[in-house]
């Protein structure tokens, strides 16, 4: 392992420590309200992209309420989307299992749902709905999986309890850009790559810039046409750069936050 990938790997495991027992406190010292938890998580990835050298450009405007719907790169998502926006996150049921990240979702109000069982399904829309009735966004990523930037089919049951509750859906698009200008397939994790190699050769890696891009939020009447048009949008931002946009509308300017090299 190279002195970048260590020195990156100590403080990313010291700033998780951190950031759990900041959510410990938080929980002793105010109510435990999902907002609290969506705001610990903002400030938590802001702070750790901060710390690992990773510069975040803002494309669009966030949503202030809604679904979210996103392509899938990596798991760097979860810090990516959360220093980004307060929101939550729909995750597969795997990672609440996982050492310290399990934890760390849990404190920021993720949910997780087991893709291939029906009633979990149902009951993660069920919370989805819920969620959707106050003023942080839900995030989830309708591909299934993570990929090498290939844009896969959009699934549409999470986008029910929005269409059925008549809220605005937004669709975003993510890319990530190596200093060095190497491939972006680089940083992403799919296929049957193991988790934890997989981080250390993204923490022993070049500087890099994860862009997110925002289209204007919608509202559908049907889940399937929903999906549709979310995957073109998804698809126009992450080929021509550029958000989808209502006719008329000003070009929304590059809000770039400050970094802190790793």
């Amino acid at each position: 392992m190279s002195m970048r990938a260590t020195r990156r790997a100590v403080t990313l495991g010291l700033l998780l420590v951190y950031c759990l027992v900041r959510s410990w406190v938080s929980r002793l010292t105010g109510p435990d309200t999902p907002q609290r938890r969506a705001q610990w998580n903002h400030s938590s990835a802001k702070l750790v992209l901060a710390a690992l050298g990773v510069r975040l450009k803002i494309i669009g405007t966030p949503p202030p309420r809604g679904l979210l719907v996103s392509n899938h790169l990596s798991y760097l998502e979860v810090l990516v989307y959360g220093a980004a926006l307060p929101c939550f996150l729909v995750s597969k049921a795997e990672i609440a299992r996982w050492p310290f990240f399990g934890p760390l979702a849990r404190a920021g109000g993720t949910l997780f749902i087991d893709r291939g069982n029906r009633e979990s399904a149902i009951s993660v829309s069920q919370e989805i709905s819920a969620r959707l009735q106050g003023n942080v966004p839900v995030l989830f990523f309708p591909e299934g999986t993570s990929t090498d930037g290939t844009l896969l089919r959009f699934n549409s049951r999470l986008l029910i309890p929005a269409v059925e509750a008549g809220v605005p859906v937004t669709a975003a698009a993510v890319r990530y850009v190596p200093e060095d200008g190497s491939p972006e397939r680089n940083l992403c994790w799919f296929g049957n790559d193991a988790f934890l190699p997989h981080l250390l050769k993204s923490l022993g890696g070049p500087n890099f810039s994860a862009e997110v891009r925002f289209g204007p939020p919608r509202i559908y009447t049907d889940r399937r046409t929903a999906a549709n048009a979310t995957y073109k949008e998804v698809a126009a931002m992450r080929s021509a750069g550029a958000p989808i946009l209502p006719q008329g509308a000003p070009v929304p300017a590059i809000v770039e936050s400050q970094q802190v090299e790793g």
